[in-house]
């Protein structure tokens, strides 16, 4: 009597990144099934069925063993959507609000993407994966936005109840560095180029999610909120609602540390030229709304043209209505170096700074500041505004 052959779980993940990688609807997803670690996780406990850290991508040996061969592929394929998605470091924010909510919807919005490859012989759907058609095409945001005023209104329940397929680790993303992430971000865009390309050759059509992202229209919102983030402080305090999940599989069951504030948010206004009431509105807005997941300690404004002509600072119970506070102050030229002797001579720390501009500023600005500046130019500014060295920009369209 033959043995019975015990499973193998490592040959059934490498049979699904095969299968995925020689077939011409999937091909193209090859720089992302590479990138990083995928292995196999036997301790039920540290891997009930999948996770990834937006990173690395990790599943269940138990959970595997009750899949058929498509339905490993439509797993791997779950998890490397994520990453490719960048779902993890975009959307700390609906994280921090509700992460149950923003799980389901980042579930929503891979298995869209699953469900529309055609060949089911390859890829499907592991049991019990959140779908509906209602979502084809939709992005977190909007699927969040929907689940979120759904429940609202029918005090719980429906679609935004569903289970998530897997577990998204946040607590990778959240010891990062911002160049760290920077250097993420570009090693996904490339493999999200190169998947165009591929899938080009075959006459493949790529999700509206991913074309979305190849587009060289950059949404400015996005950039601030991601900016934002990554200002947070250093971890300072340790919570077990929160376990070490890269220790349970050594059986440990260690805390995390988190913060969810930052410190002093620069807020540093050109009142020399273009830039009117309604842009300062659009600007405002979005700030407030980060301020209702991510508050920082405080918010300096500073108004300057050639000189900083004015400064308010506002606290947690002013945020909501900045936008009404807002009092510019100057309106002659323009000399951005300004704002860096200001905060120098004043001896101004700050976790990140974030200077609106309409870019028809000096060539040669003197920046002394050391902490992270995030420069936005207004969409009728100067395109060609090159910012300083370790500074980054983008354009704010409506």
């Amino acid at each position: 009597m033959s043995a019975v052959r015990k499973y193998d779980a490592e040959f059934e993940l490498k049979r699904a990144h095969v299968d995925l990688l020689k077939h011409r609807e999937t091909c193209q997803y090859a720089g992302i099934i590479m990138m990083g670690e995928s292995s196999v996780v036997h301790d039920a406990k540290a891997c009930k069925t999948a996770y990834t850290d937006g990173i690395n991508k990790r599943y269940g040996a138990a959970f595997m063993e009750t899949l058929t061969r498509p339905q490993i592929a439509g797993l791997v394929l779950h998890e490397n959507f994520h990453v490719l998605l960048k779902h993890l470091p975009r959307h700390r924010d609906l994280m921090k609000k509700n992460a149950r909510l923003a799980n389901v919807a980042m579930d929503y919005v891979v298995n869209d993407m699953i469900h529309e490859i055609k060949d089911k012989s390859v890829v499907q759907l592991p049991p019990g994966a959140l779908y509906h058609p209602m979502f084809a095409g939709w992005s977190v945001r909007q699927v969040y936005d929907y689940l979120e005023k759904d429940m609202e209104k029918n005090g719980g329940g429906g679609m935004g109840e569903g289970e998530p397929l897997d577990e998204h680790d946040f607590d990778a993303v959240e010891e990062m560095t911002p160049e760290e992430l920077k250097e993420h971000d570009e090693k996904v865009q490339e493999a999200i180029h190169q998947g165009g390309m591929l899938a080009g050759k075959f006459g493949n059509k790529l999700p509206r999610q991913i074309t979305d992202l190849m587009k060289p229209e950059i949404n400015w919102a996005e950039v601030l909120r991601d900016f934002w983030t990554s200002a947070m402080r250093g971890y300072d305090e340790y919570t077990y609602a929160r376990m070490n999940r890269r220790r349970l599989a050594d059986d440990l069951y260690l805390p995390t540390m988190y913060s969810e504030r930052i410190g002093r948010v620069v807020l540093a206004i050109d009142t020399s030229g273009s830039i009117g009431q309604e842009q300062l509105n659009l600007v405002a807005s979005q700030i407030i709304q980060l301020c209702d997941t991510m508050p920082p300690d405080e918010i300096v404004v500073l108004w300057w043209d050639t000189e900083v002509r004015g400064k308010q600072v506002f606290t947690d119970s002013t945020y909501a209505s900045l936008a009404t506070l807002l009092k510019p102050a100057g309106g002659g030229g323009t000399r951005a170096s300004c704002v860096s002797q200001y905060m120098n001579k004043h001896s101004m720390t700050a976790d990140c700074v974030i200077v609106f501009t309409d870019g028809h500023i000096e060539c040669d600005v003197d920046w002394k500041v050391t902490s992270p500046t995030l420069w936005l130019i207004d969409r009728h500014g100067h395109s060609n505004f090159k910012p300083p060295v370790g500074t980054q920009k983008v354009k704010v369209n409506k």
